[in-house]
Parts: structure tokens; sequence; C-alpha cells
């Protein structure tokens, strides 16, 4: 039992330490379910922004999410020439602070069911409840839940989200 418990705390200090010294772009380096976003943040260059002081709240899309887009869609957005797309796209998925989970539905209710939230490429990107799933809309109609909240790291926190949003 002693052992056991051992191993868990060390387990906890060590996961604990992880999101402590490592940024929002090691937080996704680290998850196999985001391969895509971490070759398209390269991609656009934007792993020194966001690898920088922040604080950032990042939207983070899964592999899935980039899978669901319309066939060819990735493809193009990764070619050097789609580089200020990209980078738009991506940027729209950060707002400029630290948004916890707490903060994010504190927000939503501030704001009678929806909190708009202003991301980093400037666009808006609305925020509401379904239940207890929090909704991004971007401003175009598409819609993204969060499915993971709290990935805590040294310059902000990300929420994985299961669809790509877009400005």
């Amino acid at each position: 039992m002693k052992k056991t418990f051992l191993a868990f705390a060390i387990c906890i200090s060590t996961l604990t330490t992880f999101a402590q010294t490592n940024d929002v772009v090691d937080i996704a380096i680290s998850s196999k379910d985001h391969t895509t976003l971490v070759a398209a943040v390269k991609a656009a260059d934007l792993v020194a922004t966001l690898k920088s002081k922040g604080p950032f709240t990042v939207f983070a899309p899964t592999n899935a999410a980039f899978g669901n887009l319309p066939k060819g869609t990735l493809e193009t957005l990764l070619k050097p020439e789609s580089k200020a797309t990209l980078a738009g796209i991506l940027t729209y998925h950060v707002i400029a602070g630290n948004l916890d989970a707490k903060a994010v539905v504190a927000a939503i209710e501030k704001g009678k069911g929806k909190a708009v939230l202003t991301t980093v490429n400037g666009a808006k990107l609305t925020a509401s409840l379904d239940g207890k799933n929090v909704i991004l809309t971007d401003v175009k109609g598409g819609k993204s839940k969060v499915t993971a909240t709290d990935l805590k790291g040294s310059n902000g926190v990300v929420h994985v989200i299961d669809a790509v949003l877009l400005p």
C-alpha cells in the first residue's frame, strides 16, 4: 500500500511539474491527438509567439477536428503560400489571457448565456453552454465543443476542442 501511494504521489508530482514548466506549445507537442495542430503551428511560424510569456488561452483542435475539414483544405493550408491564412486561423483559436474553465463558464453566466471573446487575430468567438458543455461558435456559425479543459502550462492554459473554428 505504501509503495502504491508513493508511486501515485511521484506520478502526480511529475505531472504537476511538467505542466508548470512546459508552455502551451509543449502541452500540444506532448499530445498524440494534436500532431496536426503542432505541424500547423510550425508551418505558420507561430512556435516562438506561443512560447512567449503570454498568458494565452488556447482552444486546441484535435487531429480528428482537422480531419473533418473539407478534403484538401489542410494540405492547402500547410503550403508555404498559405502561411498568412493559416496563421489567421490558428490565432483565431487563441485568447490573450489565462481563462481556465471556471472563468469561461463565469463569463458565459455573466453574459446571460453568452460570452463574446476577442481572439488574438482580432475576430470574435462566442462561448455558450449546452447543458454542461461549453460550445464555441465562430463568426461563420461553425460550432466546436470543448472536450477537455484546464491543461495548464507555464504561459497559459489549453482547452481541447472537437472542430476547427474559422474566422
